[in-house]
This record gives C-alpha cells, sequence and structure tokens, in this order.
C-alpha cells in the first residue's frame, strides 16, 4: 500500500513505516518557541532538569508582540533571551517577524523537513511540502530536550478543487470556500493533500495562505505536493538542493472531498466563525471601522503589493482605521524599496513592526467594543483580535473596504463614502469556571456539567489577553471567560467535577493554558464528541484526564454523577451506560505519571 505526503514525511523521520493511527517518535528538524509560549517552554524544562539537546536546531521567534507593549510579553521575551544565551540557543529577536515565515524564508524548512513550534499555524510548512505542527508548551520543551515527539499519524482526505476562480478572486477567497465547504471540523484529525488543476499556477504565497487555515478547518496539516516553482524558491532560500516527495498513486485517502471554485468571487468570512464564509457581495455596504492587513496568511509582500495597488493615489474613509503589519523584516524592507510603504502611509495607513499584528494580543490589530474590523487574518473567533467584529476577507478586499468605509470588492468600490455614523460601544465578552483532582485513579467519579455547544475555541476557554499568565495557580479563574452563558462556572465547579461537551472542542491555537485552567480549577475529567488536535495533545501531555465520547446525546442531567474507566473507556452512570474511547497505553502511561515532563 502506497503512502500519503505525510505518511512519508513521518516515515522519513521515524523508525519505520508510518500508517495511520499508529503513534510514532518523530525526529524534528526545526524546533521553535514563541514570545508567549517561549517562557513556558524554559520554565518546564528548568522544572525537570532537562537540557536542550542541539541548540543549532533550536530558535525563539518573538513575532507575537515585537514591541514588547505589554509586560508580560516583555518579560517573557526577556526570560527566553537570557535563557538562550546561557544555552546556545538561537534567536530571531523582535525585528524578524513571524516565525513560520522566517522558517521559510531562510530556507529552515523545505520538501519533506519537520518543523514545530508553540505557534498553532505551523502547519504553513504543508505549503513547501514540509510537516508542521503547533504544540503546546511540554511537547516543544521535549522536542527541545530530545529531538523529537510521539505522534500520532492521521489519516489524510483528498481536497480537489473544481473549475478556474473567477477573476476577481484571490488565494484567500479560495481558502475561505474550502472553510465554507468543509467547515470548522471538517478536517478534524486529519491531514489533507490539495489537488486540481489550478493547483500548479498557485504560487508559493498562494500555497502559503491555503496551508495556512488548515487549523481553522479543524486539520491537523493541509499540504501542498511541492512543484519546481516551490523546489527553485526553497533552492533560492536555503543554497541547497531538495529532492521533490509527493504521495504515492496508490495511496490511501479516507475521503475524496470536491470544492467547486469554477467562477469563484471574492468572499468574506462573517463575525466568529472562519468557516461561515460567504461572497462579498452578501454583505457589501455594511459600515467598517477598521481595517487590518497582515498576518501569517496574508502579510506578504504580494498581498502588500496589491493593497498598495488600490489604495495608491487614495485616501482611506474619513473616520475609519487601516493597520498594516508585514509579515516579515525582509518583506518590511522590498515593501519600502519599491515604495509600498510610501503608498500605503500616504492613504492613511499606520505601518507596524514586522510580526503577527493584532492575532495573539500584539500590539497593533485589535479593536474595541462596538469596532467592526475586516482583517486578513485567519481566525475571526469572537474577543481574539479584541471586543468587535471581525470579518475575514482577502488584502484586496480589505483595501477597497478601506477606500469605501463599507465592506466592498476591489472592482466594485463606491464612487461616493458616506459620512461616518458614530456607534454605541459593544458588550464585552463573557466569564466562566471548572474545578479538577489531582489523583491518578483509573476509575474517575464525579459530577457532571453539560457544556452543549460545539467548536468551543481556546479563546472561548482562555481568552489570548491572559496570554503572560505562567502561573497555573492564576489560570483557574479565567476558565470560560470567553465563552457566553458560562461567567459563573468557575464559582460553581468543584473540585472532581466532569466537564462534558460537544465536538472540536478546544479547536483554535495551541495555548496549554486553555488546559491548565481546568487542573487549576480541580476539574477530574473532560469528556467530548471530538477535539482540536493540538488540545488534545496538550492535555494529554499534561496528565489532564480527557476521553472521546458522545455524552451529550446520552440523556444525562447536568449536576448527575457518572464514573468513568479510563483503561476501558466504560462510562456508566443511575440508568445507563455508554463506552467511550478507552486511553491508549501512551495517554494511560502520561497520565498515571503525571505528564509528559514529569
Amino acid at each position: 500500500m502506497g503512502q500519503t505526503l505525510i505518511e512519508k514525511i513521518l516515515t522519513l523521520h521515524g523508525s519505520g513505516p508510518a500508517r495511520p493511527g499508529e503513534i510514532v517518535d518523530v525526529e524534528i528538524d526545526v524546533r521553535a518557541a514563541r514570545d508567549f509560549g517561549g517562557a513556558n517552554v524554559v520554565k518546564n524544562l528548568q522544572a525537570a532538569g532537562l537540557t536542550v539537546a542541539d541548540p543549532e536546531k533550536t530558535v525563539f521567534t518573538f513575532d507575537c508582540n515585537p514591541g514588547g507593549s505589554d509586560q508580560g510579553y516583555a518579560a517573557n521575551q526577556q526570560l527566553c533571551r537570557t535563557f538562550a544565551r546561557e544555552t546556545g540557543v538561537a534567536v530571531r529577536d523582535i525585528d524578524k517577524g513571524i516565525g513560520t515565515h522566517i522558517a521559510i524564508e531562510d530556507g529552515l524548512v523545505g520538501p519533506g523537513t519537520t518543523f514545530v513550534s508553540t505557534d498553532s499555524h505551523a502547519n504553513i510548512m504543508g505549503a513547501v511540502g514540509a510537516f508542521g505542527q503547533g504544540m503546546g508548551d511540554q511537547d516543544i520543551a521535549a522536542a527541545w530536550a530530545h529531538g523529537k515527539v510521539w505522534f500520532k499519524v492521521p489519516r489524510t482526505k483528498k481536497i480537489v478543487l473544481i473549475g478556474e476562480p473567477g477573476p476577481a478572486a484571490t488565494a484567500k477567497d479560495i481558502t475561505l470556500k474550502m472553510a465554507a465547504v468543509l467547515g470548522a471540523s471538517g478536517l478534524l484529525g486529519c491531514a489533507a493533500e490539495v489537488y486540481g488543476d489550478i493547483v500548479d499556477k498557485l504560487t508559493v504565497a498562494d500555497r502559503v495562505t491555503i496551508a495556512s487555515m488548515a487549523t481553522e478547518m479543524g486539520g491537523i496539516i493541509v499540504l501542498f505536493t511541492p512543484n519546481q516553482a516551490v523546489l527553485d524558491f526553497c533552492k533560492a532560500a536555503s543554497g541547497r538542493d531538495w529532492e521533490p516527495i509527493a504521495a504515492d498513486a496508490d495511496a490511501e485517502y479516507v475521503e475524496t472531498i470536491e470544492v467547486d471554485v469554477d467562477g469563484l468571487e471574492p468572499m468574506i468570512s462573517q463575525p466568529g466563525h472562519p468557516d461561515d464564509a460567504v461572497p462579498v457581495t452578501d454583505v457589501a455596504g455594511k459600515r467598517v471601522d477598521s481595517v487590518f492587513i497582515g498576518s501569517c496568511t496574508n502579510g506578504r509582500l504580494d498581498d502588500l503589493r496589491a493593497a498598495a495597488r488600490i489604495l495608491r493615489g487614495k485616501q482611506i474613509a474619513p473616520g475609519l482605521v487601516l493597520k498594516v503589519v508585514p509579515s516579515t523584516r525582509k518583506t518590511w524592507a522590498q515593501a519600502l524599496d519599491e515604495g509600498i510603504i510610501d503608498d500605503l502611509m500616504k492613504a492613511g495607513a499606520l505601518i507596524g513592526n514586522a510580526g503577527c499584528g493584532g492575532c495573539a494580543a500584539g500590539q497593533i490589530g485589535q479593536n474595541g467594543p462596538g469596532e467592526v474590523t475586516v482583517s486578513s487574518g485567519n481566525r475571526n473567533f469572537a474577543g481574539k483580535q479584541g471586543k468587535g467584529e471581525v470579518f475575514l476577507a482577502s488584502p484586496e478586499t480589505c483595501a477597497a473596504t478601506a477606500l469605501a468605509g463599507v465592506i466592498a470588492r476591489a472592482d466594485a468600490i463606491p464612487e461616493t463614502v458616506a459620512p461616518h455614523q458614530p456607534k454605541a460601544n459593544g458588550s464585552s465578552a463573557a466569564a466562566s469556571t471548572i474545578q479538577a483532582s489531582g489523583d491518578k485513579p483509573t476509575t474517575l467519579k464525579g459530577r457532571v456539567w453539560l457544556v452543549d455547544v460545539e467548536n468551543i475555541d481556546t479563546d472561548m476557554i482562555f481568552h489570548n489577553r491572559h496570554l503572560a499568565i505562567t502561573e497555573l495557580a492564576e489560570m483557574g479563574p479565567h476558565t470560560f471567560g470567553n465563552l457566553p452563558g458560562w461567567e459563573e462556572f468557575p464559582q460553581n465547579a468543584q473540585p472532581g467535577d466532569i466537564v462534558v461537551t460537544g465536538g472540536n472542542f478546544g479547536c483554535g491555537s495551541s495555548r496549554q493554558q486553555a488546559v491548565d485552567c481546568f487542573t487549576a480549577l480541580g476539574v477530574t475529567l473532560i469528556v467530548a464528541r471530538s477535539y482540536g488536535s493540538i488540545y488534545e495533545r496538550n492535555a494529554i501531555n499534561a496528565g489532564m484526564p480527557v476521553m472521546i465520547a458522545d455524552l451529550l446525546a446520552a440523556g444525562l442531567n447536568g449536576g448527575q454523577e457518572i464514573t468513568v474507566d479510563l483503561t476501558t473507556g466504560l462510562i456508566t452512570w443511575d440508568g445507563g451506560e455508554l463506552r467511550g474511547e478507552r486511553f491508549s497505553e501512551v495517554q494511560l502511561e502520561i497520565y498515571q505519571r503525571g505528564g509528559l515532563l514529569a
């Protein structure tokens, strides 16, 4: 039986053929940590008495808040710098830009290589046929200490793009169309490969845009087969030749999904859900307060060029704010040399330091209560980029909207701009709670909390405004702090309680705090129909029991007591029983010893 792309890459970096469902130890070529996650990586290493296995393959990247405008970020960055000086670990400091882009731009990765980072969009590496994975702090600490991590080989889905997009459509529009078809969990727990007649025409930048939103579709990674243009790009970046890599003709795919992009028009995702994408014309004319152009999805030179072509010689709408953040220092410098920065600034844009922008509570790009933003980013979860509403679109649609003051397509910008009307402030986000037990029995008993919500993302569980928190005891009060209706959960939960919830729990960011906050509260177990891939790993590695089972459909009542056997998956309660997915040997072993690094 042939192998898919991810199976080939994991085989090359493991001890034998990698088959779906198997757990393999994967050698990691590049091991990175960002500014907010890096501090916890260091603390984990120090607490466990571990050293860095190979500093030459290990790097800090400071991209979330390069200005250190938040004291928590500034402190974490300095802690990482000090550790790097002591150990020889490399630092791509605050002037360099987004770590995943630097890894590609500097030739650290290429076809067939492996990369991990505390960035949930490390799967961008799929754009060049490499394996990239966002992981939590303990995972990355283990990778730094041992040079490898355990990984469950995922099944692969094949995505086939059908037809030729319309002349106004971009790679971002293709990505949003894919998200609309696949939904927030359409690739849950799976890798994906993209094929179709138009794929060979996609540039490296186009492929990065599409690969960057695998996480928003629940996927582990979206991979492209490198063509000659990609191989040439990687050679120019690294100074070395790269061998082509492709799936075997007889590779097995769990599903083939066709996405019709024929005649595709510009798309836009509506607030709160990246997969709620509609044609721009459906919401054209909606008043907008601010526009953001940047992020790992659309902050490259091609994106800035596209925006500048639309904005050149014009002024953004009165009362509107335009924020632009180039992805890397190299992009910033090239944009300056080409006059792009000048064009954007003359149009009224604020240009930020190279980096992520507002996505991870960075110093540029956040919005306020009641503010409506159109962003070229990859996420618009409630509260993710601030307290307002965020639409996701291409840089072209963002630039057109900035000129019009209302949502607009680049080929249909209104000739006149209506006066800006003041808006009332919106309401702030919600709160939350839960609790846990520190014992390590294999049979758990506790009171049930039925959290009947699908696709609960990590910003709902533990909001990004608290990311600078590294002390476990301080995390508990912020649990579910952005999940409407669960504001009183922390105050009402008791140690030993069990959380029962729906599918794709923990989708979104790779932040470890979204797991650790439950531990801080004493929650003994989480039972969900399915989990975001990174979240599940983080929970297992932290020794936090998580089980897969559809208990919401079992007719339980909130407050009812259940008993769960981790070794068999059997769940029982007064009047019923159900069998969930039992713990694997790896999960059980990590749980019983108190965590991956214990």
